[in-house]
């Protein structure tokens, strides 16, 4: 069976011209990053057709550490609309370096469903992660420099300073560091660290923004710490937000490459969804909607991180409202809620399957919450066997809720035609009736206990102090009105990533909450979730490798 890789190496890659040609764009209005990928203008966006296209919201049960294949089902639903002759374009995140050479590997899909160049889009691509990774440390320089410098200092207490660096590597080494040792030439001294680029709060500027103008009020806005005087300090109070619009000049900007059938992908942004918002630009999901009638996008994890942040943050600031929800559940997945371990997934265990069914109820019942449809797609494996998808199916058939098998890693488009012509049936009769969980305006705690309860099934959440002492300050700001983007495990339903299946009964535990001002949110952290990962101990960073005629190996 050839890999992921050299299945993508085996395509004859179209020129990027021809693929903007299928979108209606001519060579003048694409801006060419090599023969293979583009960059998008914001001009354009189209209001009007952003109105009346079909966005379609793709998200998945609680996954196994490998993935569900959120991506690869969204890619090939995208090669399926195209071949039942609805005019397509699937818009996701961009793959970060942390779990390219760690546990997960890439994100360009998989097998036969998947957006090309792959080596070139999981790697560097067009340098957006690193745009943002420099706009990021550069405010982390600026705030050092005032805090060392006599002039023009704003008086910054280093303690209080909550900003931190970034960078696109898993590095666990970097979570907590000591800057400024060495002497008075070499800075203060304070406690600092590292969060992986894709939780920067520049990533979630990025991808909230609307425009330029948008991108600069939110930089500006960023919230940084506090003065001798408990004077809150900005980013504006730095005069930042100017560099560090300009250095994200072209990072703003959609990216427009393809998948292996030669149907347009337009990939931008890439917030993980447990420990960040987990969906791609509001930019790019506008700009496919004008260039498209059907937009697939996917958002990261479960429905009860991607889909809610998705919907709750992402959908609620910039109007977007999906048509229906694609729900990706996989036999393997199931047998994993189900009680069976990871070395043992492989094995038919249709009894495992139907004690795994509550996890997926649950999140059939959590995208019924935003009054939308869902529609579950099994993301078939060779090795399911018939009687375990019979299992889901006829579990489906008894909600009332419509399932498709889709083949897209074995045979891409199609292997989605039934899927495509569900969700077209499906976006045709949508009532548009989407409505987020929870007010903005309601506390803090109200937004939490309500995203706690209803999405994941919790009876209760407790607050450690130094939780509480956060929502103090986030009251002292005048940061209660805005939208809660929670980050904890993906494997759970829960805070405990051991806690599989549907558990019900248990309490969730908020241990601090971080200020995202500039991003428009704040982030109550859950559990042991960490905003900077680590490496496992075998990383696939030990298997990629390069050869003379510059071809890689080893990407997955």
């Amino acid at each position: 069976m050839k890999s992921d890789l050299e299945i993508a190496q085996s395509v004859d890659i179209k020129p990027i011209k021809s693929i903007a040609a299928k979108l209606k764009l001519s060579d003048d209005v694409i801006e060419l990053y090599g023969h293979y990928k583009a960059k998008l203008p914001l001009s354009l966006i189209d209001k009007e057709k952003v109105n009346s296209s079909n966005l379609i919201l793709v998200t998945a049960i609680s996954p196994t550490p490998a993935g569900e294949g959120k991506t690869t089902i969204s890619i090939g639903l995208n090669e399926g609309l195209n071949k039942i002759g609805k005019q397509s374009t699937v818009v996701i995140r961009e793959p970060s370096l942390g779990p390219v050479f760690g546990i997960k590997g890439g994100a360009a899909g998989g097998g036969r469903a998947q957006v090309v160049p792959m080596e070139e889009i999981n790697l560097h691509f067009t340098g957006d992660f690193s745009a943002i990774e420099k706009a990021n440390n550069l405010l982390a320089a600026l705030i050092d420099n005032n805090i060392q410098n006599k002039k023009n200092n704003l008086g910054i207490d280093p303690r209080t300073v909550s900003w931190k660096r970034v960078m696109d590597m898993n590095d666990r080494s970097l979570r907590k560091i000591i800057v400024g040792l060495g002497g008075q030439g070499f800075g203060v001294p304070r406690e600092a660290g590292f969060d992986i680029t894709a939780a920067s709060e520049i990533m979630a500027i990025l991808c909230l923004s609307e425009n330029f103008e948008d991108l600069k009020n939110r930089l500006g806005n960023i919230f940084v710490g506090f003065t001798y005087d408990k004077k809150a300090i900005y980013a504006r109070d730095l005069n930042a937000e100017g560099a560090m619009a300009a250095l994200l000049k072209d990072a703003i900007k959609p990216n427009l490459v393809q998948t292996l059938e030669g149907n347009p992908a337009i990939i931008h942004g890439g917030p993980f969804a447990n420990i960040a918002q987990g969906t791609n630009s509001v930019i790019a999901t506008k700009m496919g909607l004008s260039l498209s009638d059907y937009v697939v996008t996917e958002a990261g994890f479960g429905s009860d991180l991607g889909a809610e942040k998705f919907l709750d943050i992402k959908c609620a600031s910039s109007g977007l409202a999906p048509k229906l929800v694609v729900i990706v559940a996989t036999i393997r997945a199931l047998k994993y809620h189900g009680g069976v371990a990871l070395a043992d997934l492989s094995q038919s265990n249709p009894t495992a399957v139907k004690d795994g069914l509550p996890n997926l109820e649950k999140h059939i019942e959590n995208m019924k919450k935003y009054n939308l449809t869902p529609i579950v797609a099994i993301n078939h494996f060779y090795n399911d066997s018939d009687e375990e998808i019979e299992v889901v199916k006829n579990r489906c058939k008894e909600l009332g809720v419509e399932v498709a098998v889709a083949k897209v890693h074995s045979q891409g488009g199609d292997g989605a035609i039934e899927l495509a012509k569900k969700v077209v049936k499906i976006a045709d009769e949508a009532s548009n009736n989407f409505a987020p969980l929870y007010d903005w305006k309601l506390p803090i705690e109200e937004k939490i206990l309500k995203i706690a309860q209803e999405i994941y099934g919790a009876k209760n959440v407790e607050y450690t102090a130094d939780a509480k002492k956060d929502l103090r300050r986030i009251d002292t700001l005048g940061l209660s009105e805005v939208p809660v983007c929670i980050a904890k495990t993906q494997y759970s339903l829960s805070d405990d990533l051991k806690l599989l299946g549907r558990p019900e009964n248990f309490t969730v535990t908020v241990r601090q909450i971080e200020i995202a001002a500039g991003a428009g949110f704040v982030v109550p952290i859950m559990g042991t979730i960490m905003r900077m990962p680590g490496l496992p101990e075998s990383p696939a960073a030990e298997r990629i490798d390069i050869n003379d005629d510059g071809v890689i190996s080893g990407l997955f």
